[in-house]
Order: C-alpha cells, then structure tokens, then sequence
C-alpha cells in the first residue's frame, strides 16, 4: 500500500512537467550562426581569417562589443566567425561558443525550460538579433540567436574562401548524455559516424533538425589531450565546391600558417583539407558532397549545398 501512494505521488510531481515539456514546441533551429574562438593575438587572429581566408570584418553583426566578427556569408542570414581575445591563464579549449540560429528565441528559451534546463537570460545585440546563452551537458557554451536581417542588394562582393560553415566539433566525453540534449531534447538527426578503422567509432556527425549544418562529436580523446591535439579537435568545417581550387588559393599564403601538404579524402569519403589559425586551432575545408563510399556508416541526412 505504502509503495502505491508513493508511485501515486511521484506521478503528481512528474506530470506538470510533462505538461509543460507537451505545452512549449520546439521552434526550428536552422544552422550554424556563428562560431566563436579564443585568439592570444587578436592583430595575427584577424589577419588570418580576414586576410588569409578572406573573410571581411562584420564587427557590428558581433553579438557583444568586445568581440572581433568576420562575416563566412551575409545571405539568406549572416553566418559569422567570431574571435574573443583570451584571458590570462590561457584557456584549456579555445573553442569558445557555437552559436545555432532559431526563428523563435523566446519560445526556444521557453522549451529549454520545460525540458528543466535553465539558460541565461535573452539579450539582444547592438545589430538586432535576440539571443540566449546555455551550457550543454558537458559543459560547452552554446546559443540560439535570432536571425539578423539583411539587405541583400546593399552587400557588396567579396572573394572568400567559402561561403558556408558546414560543421564545427567539439570534444565530447560522455556520448549518452550528449545525445540525451542535441538529439532527444533539441531533435538533432544523426548524419554520419565513423572512426580511424572500420569497428570503431571517433567522430559523430548530428544535423541541426531543420537544416542541414551539423554538430561532430570528437570522441575518444584523452582527458590529459595538450593544446594542439584539442586545436584538431575543436574545429570548425568551410564548405568548398572544388578543395584543389581552394587549397590552391592558398598557396601564396602557406609560408604564413600551417597546413596540410595536399588535400585527401577523409573516411567520410569527402575532400578535405586543414589549415590551422594562429592558436592552433583548425579549420577544416571540406567539399559537400561524397566522392567514394564513406566508411563506417551510410549517410543518413541530406548534404549541405553551396
């Protein structure tokens, strides 16, 4: 009898909350909005992904004031790097933020809410876009930003090396409870995992649930990982219609960074190439579409367009 009332009880508290997760949909979450690293050298940081990459300066799209923003494309909404200048002690992970764009913050916000997450508090930035900050399960800061808008006839042309941001990833520790937040939580959709040989798996590609940028869990890394092992891992991925094109644009530039020799096909049977910021950190160039057979896992998710 004792252990029904108590059931009867843990019923009660647990459903307003199911009430409350069933009252608040989900808005769409789109894609990558911006991207955002620790640089020790804010003069070096900006010439490599402004002068270097091409990307041009968009300080005024930053979502706060003492931050330094590069503009990877303007339309259909912006899709922005970011750089924060690192305090002393230099931080363990230079990845500082991965930002996803929503077309609903406060209702986003509100079903975090639901879900017994608590975010930070909505803010808007001096360009426009409302925008709320949370911490995922392992730690990692994300946000959900608003999309700025954009007059399209007013950007003017610039050559970059890319125009997309098709992924960014991070370490990540505890797969389950991961997956518990980007996939259960906020729909994520599994788009390809593989590893160094066929029976294991290193790296976990998860789609944003309405778009088709995603999210690479970097599995399997040492607790003790140094700077530049975690500079490989915390990465960002520019989509390019033709690597050797790309790799090529950058030849003049390869006494004033580090870079692979040649571009290769990944184990997700794409063309890739990596070139890395001045902290080490790695940007990882990357064709959209497969050319051979992946290992691992087929694809399960549409692939990102130019």
């Amino acid at each position: 009898m004792r252990r029904s009332i108590l059931c009867f009880v843990a019923l009660l508290v647990t459903l307003p909350s199911l009430a409350a997760q069933d009252k608040v949909a989900r808005p769409r979450i789109t894609g990558i909005a911006h991207v955002r690293f620790y640089v020790s050298n804010m003069e070096e940081s900006r010439a490599f992904y402004g002068g270097i990459l091409g990307f041009p300066s968009t300080d005024h799209f930053c979502t706060a004031p003492a931050l330094s923003c590069f503009a990877v494309r303007f339309f259909p909404h912006p899709q922005l790097i970011e750089l924060q200048q690192a305090s002393s002690p230099a931080p363990r992970d230079w990845l500082a933020e991965i930002a996803f764009s929503t077309d609903n913050v406060p209702r986003m916000r509100d079903y975090l809410v639901a879900h017994g997450i608590v975010p930070g508090p909505i803010s808007t930035a001096a360009s426009g876009p409302q925008h709320f900050e949370v911490r995922d399960p392992e730690g990692n800061p994300i946000s959900f930003i608003g999309r700025i808008p954009v007059v399209t006839h007013t950007q003017p042309v610039f050559h970059t090396i890319s125009e997309h941001i098709i992924h960014a990833g991070f370490v990540v520790k505890d797969r389950a409870a991961m997956d518990h937040f980007y996939k259960d939580i906020l729909g994520f959709r599994p788009y390809w995992h593989g590893g160094m040989k066929a029976d294991e798996t290193n790296w976990v590609a998860m789609q944003v649930p309405d778009g088709t940028d995603w999210l690479e869990y970097m599995l399997n890394i040492s607790p003790t990982a140094d700077k530049q092992t975690l500079g490989v891992m915390n990465h960002i991925s520019l989509g390019v219609k033709d690597i050797k094109v790309a790799a090529a644009s950058l030849e003049k530039s390869r006494a004033n960074m580090r870079a692979d020799a040649s571009p290769k096909i990944g184990r997700d049977g794409k063309w890739q190439y990596n070139l890395y910021d001045p902290d080490d950190t790695r940007v990882e160039l990357m064709e959209f579409t497969p050319v051979e057979k992946p290992c691992c896992s087929e694809y399960t998710g549409p692939h990102p367009k130019p």
